[in-house]
């Protein structure tokens, strides 16, 4: 299946691996991510951009407009072993012409974070974007401020690419340098490989 033959928004697929499952983003997973989002109180590190708990609602309201534009698709991050909504994901910057797409606006919940639930949401969703829908690249963004992000974008084998400085000004007034990273295709069967291995680990 290539990246061109199919609408790559319109329909996508729950996907499921051992300590995780993403299923398309619903209005039904708002109490579960209103929780999820509760816990460590994420909307309030400054350089991230994490929808209160008030927020939450329109914040899939936005999401699953930008779905229905074929922009971007989202999905909530499921523990199965609760079937409980512990965070969410999302497809951007989608360019089907040149084949590549970012995997970013990522939270768990802080009890979810260091479970493994992490990483094999990120494969499960590399596996779909390379294997499904033959991109040549796929782009991971964070803010230089966010350490912990950066970090555990690099153990997923993504390579930074560099720093886009003075990207964006955020709603608290500072100014964001964007940090960019990237895993390529032929790249892939390798960084496959690890994360696969380090989930077993």
């Amino acid at each position: 299946m290539g990246f061109l033959d199919v609408p790559v928004l319109q329909n996508d697929p729950a996907l499921q691996t051992t300590p995780v499952r993403l299923e398309p983003l619903s209005r039904g997973h708002h109490d579960d991510l209103v929780a999820a989002v509760s816990d460590g109180e994420l909307w309030r590190a400054w350089f991230t951009h994490v929808p209160s708990p008030d927020a939450m609602a329109a914040a899939i309201e936005a999401k699953l407009a930008q779905h229905r534009a074929g922009t971007t698709a989202p999905w909530a991050i499921v523990d199965p072993r609760t079937d409980r909504a512990v965070g969410m994901t999302t497809y951007l910057n989608i360019d089907a012409a040149h084949r590549r797409l970012e995997i970013g606006s990522t939270w768990i919940a802080r009890s979810a974070q260091g479970t493994g639930i992490n990483p094999a949401a990120k494969l499960l969703l590399l596996r779909r974007a390379f294997d499904d829908l033959g991109c040549i690249a796929v782009e991971f963004r964070t803010h230089w401020h966010n350490r912990q992000s950066r970090a555990a974008i690099a153990k997923l084998g993504a390579k930074q690419d560099g720093v886009l400085r003075n990207h964006r000004i955020l709603d608290n007034g500072t100014v964001r340098d964007t940090v960019v990273f990237s895993i390529i295709d032929r790249e892939w069967p390798t960084v496959r490989l690890a994360l696969t291995e380090r989930l077993r680990a």
